[in-house]
């Protein structure tokens, strides 16, 4: 059985309790307890913390993650580990200790760059003949200067009258500290997070960064939020259709009745926009609920809607169905929903969206999550992102 380590302590001094402060919308260990539940070899990840405030947030967005959100388990760090002097390998011995398992791979929360393809290449070198450890690493290519007893320098890893160009230039790896695999057994008998024959895992050059001073948060968000902004705009690329539901994303979930028991519906001006923007390129628009109200009927005809379908009781089914008759496939759609009987779809489409009050699992594996709320003009403000940059 392989199993992720990944300690995280309350007592940070630097940035106080910068595990579970909100890192690009979420809590930075977040980002690795995520990559590490989608790594198809990892079966269980265990994250250890002193803190309950970081229990709490852990408990929150493990229940979020749904399915996938079951590897997660938040065990106890002993006091002695926890401490500003205790080493990591302390931890992990403690753990070993007390927990079967055949490899581990201890991960820092502190890289949050970290995905599971690179955990799964990491494994792919750790089964490679002749391996006892596998570390992550980062190319660099940069002159090294060493300097003498007498205060004289010089070069340590190139000649300077034959000064290479950076193309030519082989470089050097340099540990990155996103993660380190071993087997329970080399962990016990070193007493060390990589022992015997060590190989290396190489990740992108970005990933040389690690969280420990505010300065490298700034640089860390930086890069993370063009990483997401990249991996949206190549999910955005080939769109054909916009769906959305209507309850909770065209309005705000509210009923409202006027003083003679008329029904009525909040809808924002800015959506009907949004949705001229689409046709005007060209997109197919439409609305699937699950009520079958009059006044959805509505302002989906007055917003010219290309598919109305109301009362609709299975929603992938349906939209399946108008991938046939549309000559489209899932990736090219985008879909807005706010609740549990979105989230299928919003999973199973290429780019799948809530408002920001969406139920919690909807947020979770949506590619974007609004900062609109329902009725406050999630569609257009989807729509702006999807044509940012096209």
């Amino acid at each position: 059985m392989n199993v992720a380590f990944i300690p995280v302590r309350g007592g940070s001094k630097s940035i106080p309790l910068k595990n579970i402060k909100e890192f690009c919308g979420k809590p930075l260990v977040y980002w690795t307890v995520n990559a590490a539940c989608e790594c198809a070899y990892i079966d269980k990840v265990y994250v250890a913390t002193d803190s309950v405030q970081i229990k709490g947030a852990i408990q929150s967005f493990r229940k979020a993650m749904g399915e996938i959100g079951s590897k997660i388990m938040i065990i106890d760090r002993s006091a002695e580990s926890s401490t500003d002097t205790a080493s990591t390998e302390f931890a992990m011995l403690e753990f070993a200790g007390k927990y079967d398992f055949d490899n581990i791979v201890l991960i820092q929360a502190t890289s949050p760059l970290l995905t599971g393809a690179d955990l799964s290449n990491g494994f792919d070198v750790f089964q490679s003949p002749d391996t006892d450890s596998v570390l992550s690493v980062v190319k660099q290519k940069r002159f090294h200067w060493g300097v003498d007893q007498s205060g004289i320098a010089a070069p340590t890893n190139y000649d300077v009258f034959h000064r290479p160009r950076r193309q030519e230039f082989e470089g050097y790896f340099v540990e990155n500290g996103a993660f380190y695999i071993t087997s329970k057994k080399n962990l016990i008998e070193s007493g060390n997070r990589v022992s015997g024959k060590i190989r290396i895992s190489e990740m992108p050059e970005n990933t040389f960064f690690e969280i420990d001073e505010p300065d490298d948060w700034v640089v860390l968000e930086t890069l993370m939020q063009n990483k997401l902004r990249d991996n949206r705009c190549d999910k955005r690329k080939h769109i054909k259709m916009l769906l959305t539901d209507c309850d909770g994303c065209l309005t705000d979930g509210g009923m409202y009745y006027s003083e003679h028991g008329d029904e009525m519906k909040k809808f924002n001006t800015r959506d009907g926009m949004g949705v001229s923007i689409l046709k005007e390129h060209g997109i197919i628009t439409g609305i699937i609920t699950g009520e079958s109200v009059e006044l959805n009927i509505r302002r989906a005809e007055k917003l010219k809607l290309d598919i109305i379908e109301v009362g609709c009781k299975d929603k992938l089914a349906k939209i399946r169905e108008l991938c046939n008759i549309y000559h489209i496939t899932m990736e090219e759609i985008v879909y807005i929903g706010d609740d549990l009987n979105d989230l299928e779809v919003v999973e199973s489409v290429g780019f799948g969206c809530c408002p920001a009050d969406a139920a919690l699992p909807v947020q979770a594996v949506a590619d974007y999550v609004a900062k609109a709320k329902g009725g406050e003009g999630v569609l257009r403000e989807v729509v702006d992102l999807l044509f940012e940059e096209r």
